[in-house]
């Protein structure tokens, strides 16, 4: 329950579509219509559902409410039953010898065959007991955006599906190649397609250098800046899917003479261990360049005492760390690209850049 306490791993949806008026109800009746129902001696291989943030066995949101302000935080479980291949193959070899002992028989037909497996596939599954799995949803309502807890693209798919047939709205991915600014110099041809769609790790790359620049700090606007260091452990890769090469370097603030090599030769920094400091808070957190995933987010130390008057607040307080984390790297994104879309990028940033590898 990374939303509530501990380390907190997370991608990001954007809602698309209108809100109705009448929200509140509307929520309310949606939520609890979709919310999770147990089916004993099932034989459904996946099973889901809402269920309680708080309480992961209150699936009817009767003691621990879903709405917290201008959000609403729920979980998701899935249940799954899991058959082992081994069970499965010594069940259906059981099965075989019975049913030819039974009928004299020496060998079983093709279709036949396929009838005893589904067969004993339906008996273990009825038998088995399925394996839970919990998953952290925070909505941003005013913001239209989603925290969804998992890096997994299997089950943010049914997580999508399941909150699409839900609230009948449809989420989209947070990804850094669709960013508006992106997508406007894609359309007009400012830049190539295939340095759009690497945009992330090219984004990557540059806070590395800007880290080393002026010890961290980087400057947000005029009057404010931020610190950032990369650290133990950095992914280069060059290309993408089977003709991709890769190099991963290791180091604690990433003075690592072999990531810059790999730069020079064409790679650029997919995955990487950042330290970030702003307003006084700190995160450690592990980021994927080209979908923005946080991995293992690390909050600040915030000497925060919930009251009985006040249980929800240091959840909120979680919330407004885990927002001001996500909005700094936004900011700092925004402002690479406005530089890489700017004459300043061939005349000032990209010659101070080579200047940093040699």
């Amino acid at each position: 329950m990374g939303l509530i306490k501990g380390n907190f791993s997370f991608m990001q949806f954007s809602v698309e579509g209108q809100l109705p008026q009448a929200f509140t109800t509307f929520i309310n009746n949606r939520i609890k219509g979709n919310s999770f129902r147990e089916a004993r001696n099932s034989t459904e291989e996946k099973r889901m559902g809402w269920v309680s943030l708080t309480d992961i066995l209150d699936a009817d949101f009767e003691k621990a409410n879903y709405a917290l302000g201008d959000y609403l935080i729920f979980s998701l479980r899935i249940d799954r039953k899991l058959i082992s291949p081994k069970l499965m193959k010594i069940r259906f070899m059981e099965e075989q010898r019975r049913f030819l002992a039974e009928h004299g028989q020496t060998r079983i037909g093709k279709a036949m065959n396929e009838g005893l497996k589904d067969k004993v596939k339906l008996e273990l599954m009825t038998k088995s007991d399925p394996v839970p799995s919990f998953y952290d949803v925070l909505w941003a309502v005013g913001q239209n955006r989603v925290y969804f807890s998992s890096l997994s693209d299997k089950v943010a798919d049914d997580f999508v599906d399941l909150f699409k047939k839900t609230f009948s709205l449809g989420l989209k991915r947070i990804l850094p190649q669709e960013h508006p600014l992106a997508l406007k110099n894609k359309t007009e041809g400012d830049v190539a397609a295939e340095d759009i769609s690497l945009i992330g790790r090219e984004f990557l790359t540059w806070l590395w250098f800007k880290s080393e620049e002026r010890n961290g700090r980087i400057a947000l606007t005029k009057t404010e800046e931020v610190e950032l260091h990369l650290l133990k452990r950095i992914a280069l890769e060059a290309g993408e899917g089977e003709y991709s090469q890769g190099v991963v370097c290791s180091g604690l603030h990433a003075e690592l003479k072999e990531g810059k090599e790999a730069i020079r030769q064409g790679k650029k920094v997919k995955e990487t261990g950042m330290k970030l400091h702003r307003d006084q808070n700190e995160w450690e957190f592990n980021f994927k360049a080209d979908t923005f995933y946080f991995q293992s987010l690390k909050m600040p130390v915030v000497d925060w005492q919930e009251t009985p008057e006040d249980p929800s607040a240091s959840l909120l307080e979680r919330i407004y760390l885990i927002e001001n984390a996500v909005k700094t790297i936004d900011d700092l994104f925004k402002s690479f690209l406005a530089i890489r879309f700017s004459t300043d990028w061939a005349e000032k940033e990209k010659p101070a850049l080579m200047k940093w590898l040699k």
